[in-house]
């Protein structure tokens, strides 16, 4: 069997499955895991050379949307007649049920369903722990910074904000994707401030530049030292490598309620 991933969260659903093996190509982001390092690179996401794809004759392409502007890979995937699956996940069941029609999709539904269950039972632990927090800070969420791009409602991220004991300082935005400004982010006022900007490694991210935004320092999650720089892939990736950042996550915010979780070996990275 020989497959096609071309967006990063298919690849590591790919892996989830144990099928890493079978991938003979890969976007260019996908970076996890590392035995994906090899494979020969396809382009970023958002431009894939499908002549290279073509000429690579797979069985099947795991295609996504969860990006805005992937809908011209389709497109060319069903103008060249390669075979393919589209997936496009918004929520954290949207990814269990990505696992399963992977699964379908190559006859792998035993192994999909087992990891579906344990994607699902540790989700479950997570929320029961989320259930017992005693206060729920707000978290204003940053895509990336210029313009700002933040998760609304209709994201995977407000549910991780709520699993891991929190809520989405933009969750009342029923949008997956927000573009907004520094007055807005201002005027909710969060407790904490998450930077994690897409496609950029967090020993990048220089914290400073949030003080040259105006009143930017009256923040109450500036003053009270609460911006934190998360890793991407663990945030902003609609993969099963959620559950490890909301661990993470939960344990940052409040670490007397997490302390005692422990991911299963199949979600530590």
């Amino acid at each position: 069997m020989r497959l096609i991933s071309i967006c990063p969260s298919n690849t590591e659903l790919i892996h989830y499955l144990g099928l890493t093996s079978f991938l003979v190509a890969i976007d260019d982001f996908s970076d996890w895991p590392q035995e994906v390092a090899h494979l020969p690179r396809l382009g970023p996401d958002l431009s894939i050379d499908m002549d290279q794809v073509e000429e690579l004759k797979p069985d099947l392409v795991v295609a996504s949307l969860s990006v805005p502007g992937m809908e011209k890979n389709i497109e060319q995937l069903q103008k060249r007649n390669i075979p393919h699956i589209v997936l496009n996940p918004q929520s954290l069941n949207d990814i269990g049920d990505d696992l399963l029609t992977l699964g379908k999709a190559v006859n792998y539904n035993e192994r999909a369903a087992e990891v579906a269950a344990d994607y699902h039972s540790i989700i479950r632990q997570l929320k029961d722990a989320s259930l017992t927090v005693s206060s729920r800070p707000s978290l204003y969420w940053e895509w990336w910074p210029k313009p700002v791009f933040t998760p609304g409602a209709v994201n995977w991220l407000s549910e991780v904000s709520e699993l891991a004991g929190g809520t989405n300082v933009f969750k009342d935005v029923p949008l997956a994707s927000v573009q907004t400004d520094w007055e807005d982010v201002l005027l909710r006022d969060p407790d904490h401030i998450c930077l994690a900007w897409v496609g950029v490694r967090t020993e990048k991210i220089n914290p400073r530049l949030l003080l040259k935004r105006p009143n930017w320092p009256d923040l109450k999650a500036i003053k009270e030292d609460h911006v934190h720089i998360l890793e991407e892939d663990l945030y902003c990736r609609p993969s099963p490598r959620l559950i490890e950042g909301i661990w993470k996550l939960g344990r940052l915010l409040h670490w007397d309620v997490y302390k005692n979780i422990e991911l299963p070996t199949v979600f530590k990275t």
